[in-house]
């Protein structure tokens, strides 16, 4: 064999496969790019399942704010004065009235009704019976409104404002329940559950703070403690208990 021959042989040998050349730089690169698309789809899953409410104390607050109390007492034309019904429900209308706060309650009596001059006679006795039930003569307003209709009896209208906790109403059905396959509270969820939370609440500063704390009764804690020592039940809790050992 000739030396140009053998020479060329070795040049061959000594270089490497064209496809292995290429291939070899391109697998690292994939493999960055399969995870970068991986970190990319996670990080928007992520992203949009922690944006999506889905607690009933978040979907439905409860609030402090004013509420207008209102009740329609109807009044017949040939009425003289307050009726026994409409007293006892005027009072237990004012049960919910804040003497400490003092807001201006309002008697409104329709004006140009069929019953315009029984609802004025009506109107006065009802600011009689709040002054009795303790409500200030000066924060009872007598106002008037124009009846819709001449030849109909028209209601007494009595109002004041209060502040209560409450939150919003119930029955939102944005969607069907069965055309959806998101695992997450519908829309209504838990709404019922908070009204009637917020119903129950008789001061609703209880929700912003706690109460300031009662005197301490020292006689009384000091018997329940000697009680207690004595690994006794006491009498007042044996005389409530509905068992017998």
């Amino acid at each position: 064999m000739s030396q140009s021959a053998l020479k060329a042989r070795t040049i061959t040998a000594a270089m490497p496969p064209v496809r292995s050349r290429i291939y070899r730089p391109a697998i690292p690169v994939l493999a960055v790019a399969v995870a970068a698309l991986l970190a990319g789809c996670a990080k928007r899953d992520s992203i949009t399942v922690g944006a999506v409410p889905d607690d009933y104390r978040t979907n439905h607050p409860i609030v402090i704010a004013e509420k207008n109390e209102k009740i329609d007492l109807p009044v017949g034309a040939g009425d003289r004065g307050m009726t026994r019904f409409q007293r006892e429900t005027l009072l237990g209308f004012l049960d919910g009235y804040d003497k400490s706060a003092a807001p201006t309650l309002t008697i409104s009596i329709p004006s140009g009704s069929a019953n315009e001059i029984a609802a004025t006679a009506a109107g006065r006795d009802f600011a009689r019976l709040a002054i009795a039930s303790g409500i200030s003569r000066n924060r009872i307003v007598m106002t008037t409104y124009q009846s819709a209709s001449a030849e109909a009896s028209a209601p007494i209208r009595v109002a004041y404002v209060s502040v209560k906790a409450q939150t919003d109403r119930c029955g939102r059905w944005p969607e069907d329940l069965l055309q959806t396959s998101e695992n997450k509270h519908y829309a209504d969820f838990g709404c019922s559950y908070q009204n009637n939370l917020a119903a129950q609440m008789a001061n609703p500063a209880d929700l912003i703070g706690p109460r300031k704390q009662s005197d301490i009764d020292a006689e009384n804690r000091g018997e329940v403690i000697d009680v207690y020592r004595q690994r006794g039940i006491s009498d007042e809790f044996l005389g409530n208990s509905e068992v017998d050992y």
